[in-house]
């Protein structure tokens, strides 16, 4: 184990790999390599990488916390650049026995993170002028879309929101604290409902119906995984809430919502504009 963070450690502060076979694990990753210019060094990716589109035509070794390394060195990748949320740790263990390097790209929240995302996978590919340059244009992003949200809030009371994870079983998983769902809130100039635990929990019907969200938020799964609208505002939890009372839900692209990739600015006036627009 400690070898395998003494190699990461290299790579990140170190010198940089020549690396042409590189593998990208994390949606946010794989957005951020094609954003750089560098995806014809890609020669796969993980399930989450679904953006752009044409990233879909790459290899998929599976989900990044799941992964096979039987499935990952088929590849022969000479270079793995992974969010820090990729495993199971016995995964990477077998990788970096196997002397492949990995850079392992923190997953920070906000705009600062964001940023450190950026140079920390140019700096592992090696163009570190090019990081910088997208780093700046982000953060130009970032700065007027906090300007735009301002304008769309002024006067208003901050919304409510409440990000529900799931709902399967009937019961509601929910957002708290420190996710990249409740960074996105208050990004948007809402405010996150659910502040009594940190990450992502089950909450009974009681705690769920006195949160009192002004709006619903979740991902938009598509297909089975989704519950209708009519069915989510009907269950008890929620039913008396004024996001139910104004069919208030909204619902975003996973990647595009909380992978805080370059696409992240527009992620924040979208939301905002659902929330103030009306």
């Amino acid at each position: 184990m400690m070898f395998r963070l003494a190699l990461i450690l290299f790579l990140v502060t170190g010198p940089v790999l020549a690396s042409d076979r590189v593998l990208a694990i994390g949606g946010a990753i794989t957005e951020i390599v094609y954003a750089l210019g560098e995806d014809a060094r890609l020669v796969g990716r993980d399930t989450t990488s679904v953006f752009p589109p044409e990233a879909e035509a790459l290899p998929d070794v599976g989900y990044m916390r799941a992964l096979s390394p039987e499935g990952v060195l088929s590849l022969a990748p000479d270079l793995i650049i992974a969010d820090e949320g990729a495993g199971p740790a016995e995964a990477l263990d077998v990788l970096t026995s196997a002397r492949v390097p990995i850079v392992m790209v923190p997953n920070q929240p906000d705009a600062e993170g964001l940023v450190s995302k950026i140079m920390t996978i140019s700096d592992a590919l090696g163009v570190p002028e090019r990081g910088a340059e997208l780093a700046e244009a982000v953060k130009s992003d970032l700065e007027k879309a906090r300007a735009r949200v301002a304008e769309l809030s002024d006067g208003d009371d901050p919304k409510r929101v409440l990000f529900i994870l799931s709902t399967q079983g009937g019961r509601i998983l929910a957002s708290g604290t420190d996710t990249a769902a409740a960074a996105m809130i208050t990004l948007a100039g809402g405010v996150n409902a659910n502040t009594g635990f940190e990450g992502y929990k089950p909450l009974n019907d009681e705690a769920v119906t006195a949160l009192a969200p002004d709006l619903i938020l979740m991902m938009d799964r598509g297909g089975d995984h989704d519950v209708a609208v009519d069915e989510l505002l009907a269950m008890p939890a929620l039913a008396s809430t004024p996001a139910a009372q104004n069919r208030a839900v909204v619902r975003m692209d996973g990647l595009f919502l909380l992978g805080f990739g370059p696409r992240t600015a527009q992620a924040v006036r979208d939301l905002s504009l659902a929330l103030y627009g009306n």
